[in-house]
């Protein structure tokens, strides 16, 4: 069927998946505990896409032109069969580029499992070493030191390790370099993230937003920094090394410099719907259209529709869509997977 480009001339090549909608956490700007308490309606066993069909679903992604697949959640680590699929991805499906994105709170027990699957990079999420910084972020007062041993584990298991951080003027900026510190000194790359206006519950503003280009400027102060060139086409963060030697920090500026020219990426959510963007409203029903009988060959042409009609740059068009006023709903990201 060849690889499909969208309306930009963008190909497929990456490919999230949310395998649960449900998280340990309430972090307030992914899945705040005032609109995900105790009575909100999470996604049934019956809603989620099984691991035959999540199987089914990314081959046929894979005849596409998807070469990387990224789990995500809510939190990913809560699905039991996560070592299964990650198996299948490798083994039976021959997905070169496998990673998982966590919040580290299960990670010290199902490390070993994760690294015996054939998993080949993880993402964790810290986004403060001091408790109460850390316990406020995380939404229900945890401490971070079980994420850091969780970190520790994976690190023993020789899995690849980045660090997420989502910083935030006046929230967890004051941590910048007791991050760059502890990670430097474990050799683990800081991924630092934009605070973003993903969904319509996170209480997002403008003011909130510390820019890639002032966490470099703060950052190299301490350390002295040196840009370093992108490791594929497409590569979402911009990297810097640390002149010393001590590895390296990335910054992903959705807000202050976007990046949609080069996006390749499609979002798959927990109950099989696909988003062409981070900030959509609307999906497409894969997992609807196979379960209605729909053949691999009928699954790709319809994958193959969907992404050759795609028109997203939402963050491109952020400062038109905001100086309107008008709200314009947008999926959550514990649903849709970051």
């Amino acid at each position: 069927m060849g690889h499909p480009t969208d309306q930009f001339n963008r190909p497929l090549r990456d490919l999230r998946i949310s395998v649960t909608d449900r998280c340990n956490f309430r972090c307030p700007y992914c899945m705040p505990a005032d609109v995900f308490g105790p009575g909100h309606a999470f996604l049934r066993d019956p809603q989620l896409m099984s691991l035959p069909e999540l199987t089914r679903i990314v081959r046929a992604f894979i005849g596409l032109g998807v070469e990387k697949v990224r789990l995500t959640g809510g939190e990913p680590l809560l699905r039991p069969d996560v070592p299964d699929l990650i198996r299948t991805l490798k083994q039976d499906l021959g997905v070169k580029d496998v990673a998982l994105t966590t919040n580290g709170w299960l990670l010290e027990k199902l490390a070993p499992k994760l690294a015996a699957a054939g998993l080949n990079r993880l993402n964790v999420s810290v986004d403060a070493l001091d408790a109460a910084i850390a316990g406020k972020l995380n939404g229900l007062g945890f401490t971070v030191a079980r994420v850091l041993r969780g970190i520790d584990a994976a690190a023993a298991q020789g899995l690849k390790i980045k660090i997420n951080c989502v910083i935030q003027r006046g929230v967890n900026d004051t941590e910048l370099p007791a991050l760059c510190e502890y990670f430097r000194e474990r050799g683990h790359p800081l991924r630092f993230i934009e605070f973003m206006d993903v969904g319509n519950t996170n209480h997002w503003t403008q003011e909130r937003v510390v820019s890639a280009k002032e966490i470099v400027e703060r950052v190299n102060a301490r350390w002295p920094l040196e840009p370093v060139g992108p490791a594929y086409r497409g590569e979402v963060a911009s990297r810097y090394r640390y002149r010393d030697g001590r590895g390296e920090i990335g910054l992903i500026s959705s807000v202050t410099e976007p990046f949609c020219r080069d996006c390749h990426r499609a979002r798959l959510s927990a109950d099989g719907k696909l988003y062409t963007c981070l900030f959509a409203s609307l999906g497409w029903d894969v997992l609807g259209a196979l379960r209605a009988g729909a053949s691999d060959v009928e699954l790709e042409r319809y994958l193959n529709r969907v992404w050759g009609g795609r028109l997203d740059r939402y963050s491109d068009e952020r400062a038109e869509v905001l100086a309107t006023g008008e709200p314009r709903a947008k999926i959550e990201m514990s649903y849709i997977g970051g």
